[in-house]
């Protein structure tokens, strides 16, 4: 895909957000001049940077997580596969943009969690769970069967969980389906499905991967409670909104508004390079053992991966230096007016419904999928519908999140019921809905549900509750196409039926 269908692209999906953002803190809930100028800005830089990003997981990574994944297949070594499929699976979410800026959300709430340690638990969760899926494709088992029984574990782990830290796991597992892990995933699957052919077969690797890092959390939560380890979260209100403040205001506005970008770009090109560095390490192992591309070839790959170190600097340094306080900037304004009004609680989450149903539409990666349906389902299952099914459940999600943090309600029940739900449903739906309702519970939380929607939303519950413990709501996003699109399979599977 050429650079300027990218960047329309991911204008589609961040533009939106920038107008709507724009008007309130000009008009409805007035924000500084300073952030609504930074966050103009950083969105400018979250387009670029994403676009220069995916060119580069074009050019470079997704070619070698297919060439990966088709001359693993050829060897017809399973446990050469798995090894494999784990090691790539780890490095690439360990690199994963959304996963650095989750991992930061983590820390600020719980500071006795080490960022390196919960990224790593995540990725290996997410390594573990890949092997796991392909080892169902190879075998050919039930989707549906898998997925049961992966969930019926996890819930169960919920419940010996410390409750703050249940909305972090699931949020995790969203989180890792972002624009670097998704190409790695589908080309793995794909190389599998040269193996075992078949439609049903090609969905629902990404949805039994999405369960590898929330697993790998709970467990990860549960150790440090019975070690002593674990403590509640003590941020408040004040607490976050010292995120939002500008530096000095004794600096003339221009001045103001740039003195973030310096010391963040820093920041963002380190963690950049320890993200690549990795990636491009795994990439000179296989080149030697097991690819043996051509000196053109390699020079195209290598390009690639220069242009996603470059892309995620940018669209980390854009997250960090307005993005993320913006929205928590006008959560936390939303929330105090929700917390005296009735009327202000309505328009919180009028607001959020219109931020899900946007956000999950412009996600890069629900257009990707959409598109995989349409083509494997022969048209039969048109994208349009798919994604007005996935755009109202998103929209459910984050009301409902912004819900869960003014009133204090437990996360748990919330999600015990919707996965029954999701679960009941399965006996009902065609087994290739069931596959492409998890893959999209993975793909719907993005890159700006992982920003934008988690800060709106930690910004809204600490004003409105007085607790900045709001994690969930990337649970919840990915959660709801669970639902939604086995409801369509259902329907579609009637239809179906009329016109035999």
């Amino acid at each position: 895909m050429s650079i300027f269908n990218k960047l329309k692209e991911t204008s589609i999906s961040v533009l939106p957000i920038m107008a709507i953002v724009l008007i309130m803190g000009l008009t409805i809930v007035p924000l500084d001049k300073v952030l609504l100028a930074r966050f103009f800005i950083s969105g400018l830089l979250l387009i670029i940077g994403l676009t220069v990003f995916l060119l580069g997981v074009d050019m470079g990574i997704q070619p070698m997580g297919e060439r990966c994944g088709a001359e693993l297949t050829k060897k017809r070594n399973l446990p050469l596969l798995l090894v494999c499929a784990f090691i790539i699976g780890f490095i690439v979410t360990a690199a994963e943009p959304d996963i650095q800026v989750f991992s930061n959300q983590v820390k600020n709430i719980y500071n006795f969690v080490s960022k390196n340690a919960i990224t790593f638990v995540i990725a290996g969760g997410v390594g573990l769970f890949i092997m796991i899926g392909i080892i169902r494709s190879v075998l050919n088992n039930s989707i549906k069967l898998t997925l049961a029984l992966s969930y019926l574990v996890l819930l169960t782990a919920a419940f010996f969980t410390p409750s703050p830290f249940i909305g972090v796991a699931f949020d995790s597992g969203g989180a890792t389906t972002g624009p670097m892990t998704v190409p790695f995933i589908m080309a793995l699957g794909l190389g599998v499905s040269q193996v075992r052919a078949g439609s049903e077969n090609s969905f629902g690797l990404t949805g039994v991967t999405s369960v590898g890092p929330v697993l790998a959390v709970l467990a990860y939560a549960i150790f440090l409670k019975t070690s002593g380890q674990f403590y509640p979260a003590e941020v408040t209100i004040a607490d976050v909104a010292r995120l939002t403040e500008i530096s000095s205001v004794s600096q003339g506005f221009l001045a103001a508004v740039f003195s973030v970008y310096k010391e963040t770009f820093i920041h963002a090109l380190i963690e950049s390079l320890t993200s690549i560095l990795p990636l491009l390490g795994l990439f000179a192992v296989f080149q030697i053992t097991l690819l043996k591309m051509s000196k053109r070839q390699t020079i195209r790959l290598l390009i690639g991966f220069a242009y996603s170190l470059a892309g995620l600097t940018i669209f980390l340094t854009g997250v960090n230096s307005g993005f993320m306080q913006t929205g928590q900037a006008i959560g936390i304004e939303l929330g105090l007016k929700a917390a005296s009004s009735v009327k202000w609680l309505i328009f919180l989450l009028f607001t959020g419904c219109v931020l899900g149903a946007i956000i999950v539409c412009a996600e890069p990666a629900v257009w990707v999928l959409s598109e995989q349906v349409e083509q494997i389902s022969g048209g039969t299952i048109k994208r349009k519908f798919l994604l007005i099914f996935l755009s109202a459940g998103t929209a459910v999600a984050v009301c409902m999140s912004l819900w869960l943090g003014v009133t204090g309600f437990e996360l748990k029940w919330i999600l015990l019921a919707g996965y029954i739900i999701a679960f009941i449903l399965m006996i009902f739906s065609p087994d290739l809905f069931s596959g492409i309702a998890f893959d999209s519970g993975g793909v719907a939380s993005g890159p700006l549900t992982s920003t934008f929607i988690l800060s709106f939303t930690i910004g809204a519950s600490s004003a409105s509750s007085g607790s900045a413990d709001s994690f969930g709501v990337i649970a919840l996003v990915a959660m709801m196409p669970l639902i939604m699109i086995q409801l369509m399979g259902i329907i579609f599977r009637k239809k179906e039926k009329k016109h035999v």
